[in-house]
């Protein structure tokens, strides 16, 4: 590991990878010594048509021959941002027609969660235990996991928590509310899909009491699930969609989407109800286009869920008590967090890599590109099942 790494970038963790890159392309990450990767996990989820796609490349290279940043957000037309927000409103159901493109997922959540304030003139906000919706301050208040927050309260006050699929804690979403803030599929908590029509259930009780539904999208958005987003499987439309990290194919951007006579809230009373310097910035804006436009004018969201298939058959161990999530966003569940390092620790000295989810220690994190090939999927899934036979109980 390089020791300036360590000494003079901020870390996470104690324990950091380290694996010093040297180049990525397609499904694959090479090291400094030209050891070869192959990438199950994507930049955790943000990498969707894999490393160096060839048109997302062309675009950021294009724009920057025309300009880059000019001009804070909302004040000059550039039109990498807005034939994104146009193609975007072409996509998604009514009336979802007006997005504010940011720089981040966390961000998208903050605008999301100021908007819900906004319109209702409400100040309480429901979500989920075991959610994760982001690590600044607004953000981490609506997380559902009190160790990682305690160290950093006060934080912001009025959340109440309710539990994912249980549906007598819609009781909780009252006329004080302001927003119920969901993942779609829960990321953090295991890949845990909705059941029983529960976001149908909880669409109709915001509706009731006149809260706003915000889903987050941040890691089933862009074809990860079959579809451009998660919500698109569960015949329901919320007030607003927060959405990043595989939104840019590889690049550093969020957003969130509502109507316009909610988003037009935001311009007065006060004036800049949201800002930010570099939102729309016109490289990113013009990745994100060329990512959207990929995925809506090839198979590689309905191939998504061929691929899940092949995991699913691929993936049959005894170490592997179960395998969760949809499409392309997936979880193999063992019996404990020790079998789940292991395995992720001997994969990558094999050349696969693997992640973990932030809550659930028995998750084994398999997000690869969406452009991963079949052949890449079952050379990935042989050194899982090398490792898995490998590791005693």
């Amino acid at each position: 590991m390089n020791n300036d790494f360590i000494k003079y970038q901020a870390q996470t963790s104690p324990y950091p990878l380290g694996m010093e890159v040297s180049h990525a392309i397609g499904s694959y990450i090479y090291d400094t010594s030209n050891k070869k990767y192959l990438d199950f996990v994507a930049g955790v989820s943000a990498c969707t048509l894999g490393h160096q796609p060839p048109r997302v490349n062309q675009a950021i290279k294009d724009q920057l021959d025309k300009y880059s940043h000019v001009m804070v957000y909302g004040e000059y037309s550039q039109s990498p941002a807005v034939e994104y927000c146009k193609l975007m409103a072409s996509l998604l159901p009514a009336p979802l027609d007006k997005t504010y493109l940011v720089n981040s997922g966390t961000e998208a959540i903050e605008g999301s969660l100021k908007l819900a304030r906004r319109v209702t003139g409400r100040s309480q906000w429901i979500s989920c235990h075991n959610a994760y919706h982001g690590n600044t301050m607004g953000s981490m208040s609506v997380m559902g996991f009190e160790e990682r927050k305690q160290a950093f309260r006060p934080l912001i006050p009025d959340v109440d928590f309710i539990t994912f699929n249980n549906e007598a804690d819609l009781e909780k979403i009252t006329t004080k509310t302001a927003g119920v803030l969901l993942e779609t599929i829960q990321g953090g908590a295991g890949f845990i899909e909705p059941q029983n029509d529960y976001l149908k259930k909880v669409r109709a009780r915001c509706t009731e009491v006149g809260a706003m539904l915000i889903l987050d999208e941040i890691q089933p958005g862009f074809g990860r699930t079959g579809k451009l987003f998660g919500f698109q499987n569960y015949d329901i439309v919320p007030d607003i969609v927060a959405m990043g990290k595989g939104m840019g194919g590889g690049m550093p951007v969020g957003a969130f989407t509502a109507s316009s006579a909610m988003m037009d809230l935001l311009t007065e009373n006060p004036k800049l109800g949201h800002i930010t310097t570099f939102g729309g910035h016109p490289v990113i804006a013009a990745a994100c286009l060329a990512t959207l436009k990929e995925l809506t004018e090839t198979n590689l969201m309905q191939e998504a869920l061929e691929k899940e298939k092949l995991f699913r058959s691929l993936l049959v161990h005894p170490l592997i008590q179960e395998v969760r999530g949809k499409g392309l966003m997936l979880a193999a569940m063992t019996a404990n967090a020790e079998i789940t390092n292991e395995v992720i620790l001997k994969c990558q000295d094999k050349g696969l890599i693997l992640f973990w989810l932030l809550f659930e220690g028995c998750a084994i994190r398999i997000t690869p590109p969406l452009t991963i090939s079949n052949e890449e999927i079952r050379e990935g899934c042989a050194i899982i099942l090398e490792v898995m036979d490998e590791i005693s109980i």
